[in-house]
Parts: structure tokens; C-alpha cells; sequence
């Protein structure tokens, strides 16, 4: 197994798009569905490395509630770019089953399919129990072992994983592989970056809803071991942007994800609104001061305002590549940023 992250960007850091196929006022997840095709195709059109989708349930604005499913149509529908999960929630599934499905994925689209494993239930407690049918496995005890079985099962059969693995032999994911997928570990503490580190796996951190990038970056990287999957640390941050042609038609627009962001933090959940619907709702300075600290969308305005912001997100992190992510309520917002991100990246 050999590094092949993909540069398509000369002489810059990487881009891609992480998406959760939001759902709006007024649609249905079909819609939101084929919106996440589209936005896909344009990242393809655009050069961007890697199109990653979100493993949430139970959730009014998110309709990417099965990764595999979402990733085998959207391989079908795009032509370069690598499709992975930001991420599986791993203890929300059995191993085996994990790496049967991005086996099958990677043998249909070859060199084209990256997991990354979350180790989040990515919803509620109730809905995590109706997922696994028990609890026993959903302890953060069990991840590390989950993860490594995952990992042999794709491939990875290193001899020090195998002996941790102990009398637990590794089945085997599909009958005659070709190529793996690229294996990652999300996070957003120091329990994912520490972990990714000691397995020498790739570790993508995140940025858009979680603060100290710097600090779970640096762990990784000082807990870093060599493997035969990665020979030296890999760090992609995922973090969130928008742009428009002023700042306050940026802002504008970044209305229905201040929504979200206050709806979450509430559990009064619901799908996203229109920038109208979020200009007229208004917002007190107690929920200003709060996105103030943990802003809906990290980087909000010009082109040259927002690249600015994440050229020095690189520069702070040492970050090897970027994923972006965002709620806007139309489509081509969202097709806007990536389209004036590739033009001044």
C-alpha cells in the first residue's frame, strides 16, 4: 500500500469538498440528493482531489444518511475526483460490514475511494442503539479494535497490526482485490489525532465545528509511527467557507447555516432556510457573541477575503491538504464558492 493522494492543484495545498446533502425548506431529500450529484460534477469539472459525504441520521436537514449508497451513485456519475466518507461512524456499524461495502466500491471505481472512519454516532443515543441493536460495541473501548479489524480486512496486514489483533483472524472483505481504499481517521480531539498517529493512517481533522486544529494536529504528528500504509504524516483540516461577489451578499447568504448552527446547539433541529427566512429571524447579541466564538461558516466574504483566511489556516496547521464544507440553501451558492475558490486558490 503506497501514498497516492492526489495534487491536481501545481504548486498549492489540495482542495475538496466535504457535503451532507442538506435538505431545504420546501424540498425533498430526492432534491437534496441530486443537488449533491451536481455539486459533485462541479467538483470533478473543477479539479478538486476528493468529494467527501456524511454519515448522519435521524437529522431533518441531512439526507446523506448512508455513505456507501450515496458514494456507488456518485462514483457513477463523476469521472476523476476520489469519493470517500467524512465520515462512517464506525460504532455505528459492524466492521465487516464497513469494509465489504468500500471494497465493493473501491472494485467498482479503482483508485478512486477513500474511508474515513468517525468514531461519533453522528445522532442521537436513541437512534445509535437502533442502528448497532445493542450497546456493547459502541464504547470507546472497542474503537481502536474496530478500526484495526477494518483495516485488515481491507488489506492492511502489517505484522504488528495482526498480533494486536490477537486470536480475532482478520476475515476477508472481498475475494480477490485488486486495490484498497485509502484508509483515514476523523476527528476533532486529541483521543483520533493520537490514535491516527500509532496506526500511521492519514487523519483529517475537523475544523468546521471544532476550535484547536493546531493542537490535535501537532499530537498527531509527534505520535506519528511509519506504516506500510503512510510513510510520514498526512493532515487534511476540513473546514467551512463561503464567497460571494461582496461581503455582505456573503453574509446574506450565510444566514440559514447561523440558523442551523443555533437550531443544533438548541435540539430544535430542522431544514435549512432560505437567506430571506434567516434575515427575518433575526438574531440577539447573545446568539452573535455565540457564533462569534464558533462562527456557522469559518471564512465568509470576498474571494480574496476568504482565500486569505485559509492560506493562513494552512500556514497556521501546516495542513497537507484542505476540505471545504457549508450551508447555503441554493445549490449554486455552493457552486459559486468552489468555482471562485479554484479560480484564486
Amino acid at each position: 500500500m503506497t501514498d497516492t493522494s492526489p495534487h491536481p492543484h501545481d504548486n498549492s495545498v489540495p482542495l475538496s469538498v466535504l457535503d451532507l446533502a442538506s435538505v431545504g425548506v420546501g424540498r425533498s431529500s430526492g432534491q437534496a440528493l441530486q443537488s449533491s450529484t451536481a455539486l459533485a460534477q462541479a467538483a470533478d469539472r473543477l479539479g478538486y482531489a476528493r468529494f467527501w459525504v456524511a454519515e448522519h441520521h435521524n437529522m431533518p436537514a441531512v439526507a446523506s444518511t448512508n455513505p456507501p449508497v450515496l458514494l456507488a451513485h456518485l462514483g457513477a456519475h463523476t469521472e476523476r475526483i476520489k469519493l470517500g466518507s467524512g465520515g462512517v461512524m464506525l460504532p455505528n456499524h459492524a466492521p465487516l460490514v464497513v469494509a465489504e461495502q468500500f471494497a465493493l466500491l473501491e472494485a467498482l471505481h479503482p483508485g478512486r475511494i477513500d474511508l474515513g472512519i468517525g468514531r461519533a454516532p453522528g445522532t442521537d443515543g436513541l437512534t445509535a442503539q437502533a442502528l448497532r441493536r445493542h450497546t456493547d460495541a459502541m464504547s470507546i473501548e472497542d474503537f481502536p479494535l474496530h478500526v484495526m479489524e477494518t483495516m485488515a480486512m481491507l488489506g492492511d496486514v502489517r505484522p504488528e497490526l495482526i498480533e494486536a489483533l490477537g486470536t480475532r483472524q482478520p476475515l476477508s472483505a472481498t475475494p480477490n482485490a485488486s486495490s484498497y481504499p485509502e484508509v483515514w481517521l476523523l476527528g476533532s480531539s486529541g483521543y483520533s489525532a493520537q490514535m491516527a498517529g500509532m496506526l500511521g493512517l492519514r487523519y483529517s481533522y475537523a475544523h468546521h465545528f471544532a476550535p484547536d486544529a493546531l493542537a490535535a494536529v501537532e499530537l498527531y504528528r509527534r505520535s506519528f509511527q511509519p506504516s506500510a500504509a503512510l510513510d510520514k504524516p498526512h493532515v487534511m483540516i476540513a473546514t467551512s467557507a463561503l464567497i460571494a461577489e461582496t461581503a455582505e451578499r456573503a453574509e446574506f447568504l450565510a444566514g440559514p447555516s447561523r440558523v442551523q448552527a443555533l437550531a443544533l446547539r438548541s435540539g430544535m433541529l430542522g431544514p435549512i432556510v432560505t437567506p430571506e427566512q434567516a434575515a427575518e429571524r433575526g438574531f440577539s447579541e447573545a446568539e452573535l457573541a455565540a457564533m462569534d466564538r464558533l462562527p456557522a461558516i469559518k471564512a465568509v466574504g470576498t474571494a480574496e477575503t476568504v482565500v486569505a483566511q485559509l492560506r493562513s489556516l494552512v500556514e497556521q496547521t501546516g495542513a497537507d491538504e484542505l476540505m471545504i464544507t457549508g450551508y447555503t440553501y441554493d445549490l449554486q451558492d455552493r457552486i459559486n464558492t468552489l468555482e471562485a475558490l479554484a479560480q484564486n486558490w
